[in-house]
């Protein structure tokens, strides 16, 4: 798959904002400051399409770019980051958990986790809630090039047994914005569900 154009259509608020042209949507979920900004730009070969912020909880919207002018990614809130006040926090949750569980569009979510770490409370929670609802979605775990290429396989491993329970999770991929590694498993896995 070649991403030939890339272009910000719209933040949504809230659910009646969304597009209704009916394109499928590939969804990006991660804590804050995990990544997913600087992701979605290296798939898409763009510098500053997602802005990608040294502050965390900056992405407070549901941030939607058209790709190839026939499908959407979907930037949605990163969640974890503590020093939001609660009720932000609270809202951006409840964002995030709507538009999941009633998007007929999404055909996958894309599920960032910093490669150099376990999975956090929340990041097994988020999994598990995306296979009860039977939503298909990749690990992508970011930041690989930050950690030895002798370590990777054990990383690998590591996710590998932390996820092997969840029918959904489609595929683990070791992710770099910085080298372009994982790349293309992550598009090759979109063009499998966009199919």
């Amino acid at each position: 798959m070649k991403i030939t154009s890339a272009e910000f259509v719209l933040g949504a608020a809230n659910l009646r904002q969304l597009p209704k042209d009916g394109l499928r949507e590939i969804a990006f979920l991660g804590r804050s400051n995990v990544g997913k900004s600087s992701l979605l730009n290296k798939l898409c070969g763009r510098k500053s399409l997602a802005r990608a912020s040294a502050e965390p909880g900056k992405t407070r919207e549901l941030n939607y770019y058209v790709i190839n002018r026939q499908w959407y990614f979907v930037d949605l809130p990163g969640y974890g980051y503590a020093k939001l006040p609660e009720q932000i926090r609270s809202s951006w949750g409840k964002l995030i958990e709507q538009y999941l569980k009633s998007r007929k569009e999404l055909a996958l979510v894309i599920q960032l986790i910093d490669a150099r770490h376990e999975p956090t409370e929340l990041d097994l929670m988020m999994v598990g809630w995306l296979d009860y609802y039977g939503i298909p979605f990749v690990i992508a775990l970011t930041k690989a090039d930050k950690l030895p290429a002798s370590k990777m396989p054990r990383f690998i491993s590591a996710a590998k047994e932390h996820f092997a329970g969840f029918a959904h999770c489609k595929e683990i991929i070791p992710v770099s914005s910085v080298s372009g590694v994982g790349k293309s498993e992550v598009l090759h896995c979109i063009a499998a569900h966009l199919d």
